[in-house]
C-alpha cells in the first residue's frame, strides 16, 4: 500500500473535522468529570430513623435473650397431667398412661416418691420435675394432723358430739377450721355455692374441685343441709338455651339437646323425662330436679 493510498483515509472536510474535535472535545470534559466529581449517593439522615434503628437494635438483643431463657414451669399438681403437659415435661406415652390407669381407678399421688412408683419414671426426670409438684394443703399437713390426734389420755380420746352447721350459713372461717381446707378451697366451695344459689345436698361437694374423699368426709362430719336455699329454680320449658347452659350441671351441649327436645316433644314433665335426653347426668337426676321448675 503506498503512502498516497493511506493519505486518502486522513482526508477529512470541514464538517468531519469540526465533528472530530466535538467528540475530542466531549471525552475530555467527561474525563475532568469523572476524576474530579464525587458520585458517592448523599445519603440524608433523619433523627427519627436513627432513633428507631437503635431501638430496632435493642429489640432484637432482647429477643435473642429471650430464645436463651429456659420455658418458665410453674407449680402444678402432678395428679391432673394432660398429655400434652407430660410430653412437655419430658415424660414417654407410657408413663403418663400409667397415671391416668391410676387415675381412673379414683386413686391419687401425694408424693413425689409415690408419682415415681405410678409412672416409673427415672430418677433423673425426677428430680427434675419434682420441685415444681403442689400438693393439696391436707396432704402437706397430714403428719402434723395425726401428731395432734394421738390423745395421752383415752378418756379424752372420746369423740364430742359436733353441732352441725347448715353448709349454705358457713363463712369461710368456718370453712377453714376443716382440716384439709385452706383459704383458696374455702373460697372456691362458696363460689360453687352462689353459682348454683345454694347447696342442696353434701354430695354436691364432690362437685368442687380440690376436694379429696378425706376432706369431704370431713365436711360432712361439721355441715349439713338444713334446709332448701330460697332460690330461684330454672323454669325448664321456657329458659332460652343461654339460660340453661348458663346453669352449672347443664353446660352448652346438654341445654342444647334440652332445647331441641322441646321442640321435638313438647314440654318436659318431670325429670325422668330429663334423664332420656343424650348427655343428661343421670347420676345427679336427684339433685338437678331441686333446681328446676317444670
Amino acid at each position: 500500500m503506498s503512502f498516497k493510498t493511506i493519505h486518502t483515509y486522513f482526508k477529512f472536510t470541514r464538517d468531519q473535522r469540526t465533528g472530530v474535535f466535538l467528540l475530542f472535545a466531549i471525552i475530555i470534559v467527561l474525563q475532568f468529570i469523572y476524576f474530579f466529581v464525587d458520585f458517592n449517593a448523599v445519603i440524608k439522615e433523619y433523627p427519627e430513623r436513627q432513633k428507631w434503628l437503635s431501638l430496632q437494635s435493642k429489640v432484637d438483643s432482647m429477643k435473642i435473650d429471650d430464645n436463651r431463657k429456659s420455658p418458665k414451669i410453674y407449680l402444678f399438681n402432678p395428679n391432673f397431667i394432660t398429655d400434652y403437659k407430660g410430653y412437655k415435661l419430658g415424660m414417654s406415652v407410657e408413663e403418663i398412661d400409667r397415671l391416668f390407669v391410676f387415675r381412673n381407678e379414683n386413686k391419687y399421688v401425694n408424693s413425689p416418691k409415690e408419682f415415681q412408683n405410678v409412672t416409673k419414671i427415672s430418677d433423673s426426670l425426677l428430680n427434675v420435675i419434682a420441685p415444681y409438684f403442689k400438693f393439696p394443703d391436707w396432704v402437706n399437713n397430714k403428719k402434723e394432723y395425726k401428731e395432734f390426734k394421738k390423745y395421752p389420755n383415752q378418756a379424752f380420746a372420746k369423740k364430742e358430739k359436733i353441732a352441725l352447721i347448715d353448709i349454705n350459713q358457713a363463712s369461710k372461717e368456718d370453712l377453714i377450721k376443716i382440716y384439709g381446707i385452706g383459704e383458696a378451697i374455702s373460697l372456691r366451695i362458696l363460689k360453687q355455692k352462689e353459682s348454683l344459689g345454694g347447696f342442696v345436698s353434701m354430695e354436691q361437694m364432690k362437685d368442687v374441685w380440690g376436694l379429696s374423699p378425706e376432706v369431704i368426709e370431713n365436711l360432712n362430719t361439721h355441715f349439713k343441709v338444713s334446709e332448701l336455699p330460697n332460690f330461684k329454680k330454672i323454669e325448664i320449658n321456657n329458659a332460652s338455651l343461654k339460660e340453661l347452659s348458663q346453669f352449672y350441671y347443664f353446660r352448652y351441649a346438654l341445654a342444647k339437646e334440652i332445647v331441641t327436645y322441646r321442640s321435638m316433644r313438647g314440654n318436659i314433665n318431670n325429670i325422668e323425662d330429663l334423664t332420656k335426653i343424650k348427655g343428661f347426668p343421670v347420676d345427679k337426676a336427684n339433685i338437678i330436679g331441686l333446681y328446676l321448675d317444670f
